[in-house]
């Protein structure tokens, strides 16, 4: 077994663990029906971030030629990874008991740190590539695409204007499924 082989199994893992997350929190939701007060930013805000996950698992198939693996650029792809993860887990809320369930509330209880989930997993991508190649993410669109979800999703942990979320939450969609068909169409 190669060192990428060998990595990239906890990565997957932890990867893993987010989808199920996310599939947990949209089968719960289907099962309270009844006593749920959708809201669609947060459903969105879910089908986006298993979006990520996958292209996420996607991306780390073209670090598979990498030779120079150190723990210090292994950590940085981990930590992404568990950011990631812990977007994911605050993304839906668990449902417990016959009580009612809004997503709205849960969604406002939990923006802060939902986004700075995203901040943090979009500042360890960057510096996934700083350590382990010595630059920026190339080509430049990756990089400029970064920093804009960088502000988008800092705008989202710093305020809780309802408008915003709401034009937030598509924005980011958009901007990322464009982000994929750039740069992702292809394993590379």
């Amino acid at each position: 077994m190669d060192a990428f082989n060998y990595l990239s199994v906890l990565i997957s893992i932890i990867l893993g663990l987010a989808i199920t997350q996310i599939l947990q929190g949209f089968r719960d939701l289907m099962q309270a029906r009844t006593r749920l007060r959708l809201y669609w930013p947060s459903l969105l805000w879910a089908i986006l971030l298993l979006l990520i996950c996958v292209q996420e698992w996607w991306a780390l198939f073209s670090w598979r030629t990498y030779q120079h693996w150190t723990f210090t650029g292994f950590s940085m792809i981990l930590a992404q990874t568990i950011a990631t993860y812990l977007a994911a887990a605050l993304v839906l809320p668990d449902v417990r008991g016959d009580e009612p369930i809004d997503l709205r509330a849960y969604y406002y209880a939990n923006h802060h740190w939902l986004f700075a989930m995203g901040v943090i997993t979009l500042l360890m991508s960057i510096g996934k590539e700083l350590v382990l190649n010595g630059h920026v993410p190339s080509p430049p669109i990756d990089f400029i695409t970064q920093v804009i979800f960088m502000v988008l999703l800092g705008l989202g942990a710093l305020t809780r204007r309802e408008w915003l979320h709401k034009l937030i939450a598509p924005l980011s969609a958009l901007l990322f499924i464009a982000y994929i068909a750039a740069l992702f169409t292809r394993l590379r």
